[in-house]
């Protein structure tokens, strides 16, 4: 069946392209979902008005996706989790805590489902790829540490804040110029 793209269709083409496609991809899919109409002579005649608003879309999509992807590769999330001995977390940080984590921060909406990778059990640093697109893939970077790290390193800047340098005896006795 050949088929005329009202929309871009992700892995098969652009608006106001014709492609041969399975005959229930085509009537099952495509059609039903508004994304293409058989490839008849009036279709034929409204493509290129299609491929002009196709085109002007995916124009502002990729500037889009730029801007959140140079704000992704910017972007590093840590996490405080209980750990083992091993570094070996006594849970997981799940790929939706880290989206969720990720729009908090940057104020977006990002779908789970473009986050790829299975749930993090290790403590360390972890770099996860953000499939916005084909053309465009982020990779954020995740820290995660172990929540006897974090407490130690707290005390340790609370000592160093609480411990003030005593002034020199110098300073404290002033002694009458002769």
């Amino acid at each position: 069946m050949k088929v005329l793209l009202k929309e871009d269709v992700e892995k098969l083409g652009y608006a106001g392209e014709v492609h041969a496609v399975a005959d229930g991809y085509g009537r099952n899919f495509l059609i039903p979902r508004g994304l293409a109409v058989k490839a008849t002579d009036q279709a034929m005649n409204q493509a290129k008005s299609w491929s002009n608003r196709a085109a002007a879309r995916r124009a502002q999509l990729k500037a889009q996706y730029e801007d959140l992807s140079q704000r992704i590769t910017g972007t590093t999330i840590t996490f405080v989790a209980k750990a083992g001995e091993t570094g070996k977390l006594y849970g997981s940080v799940t790929m939706n805590d880290v989206v969720e984590k990720l729009n908090a921060k940057l104020g977006t909406t990002l779908d789970r489902r473009l986050v790829e990778g299975d749930p993090l059990r290790q403590l360390g640093t972890h770099h996860i790829t953000v499939r916005l697109s084909g053309d465009y893939q982020p990779q954020l970077t995740v820290v995660i540490q172990s929540e006897a790290e974090v407490a130690a390193a707290a005390e340790a800047a609370a000592a160093a804040v609480a411990y003030v340098e005593p002034p020199a005896l110098e300073e404290i006795i002033e002694v009458p110029a002769e």
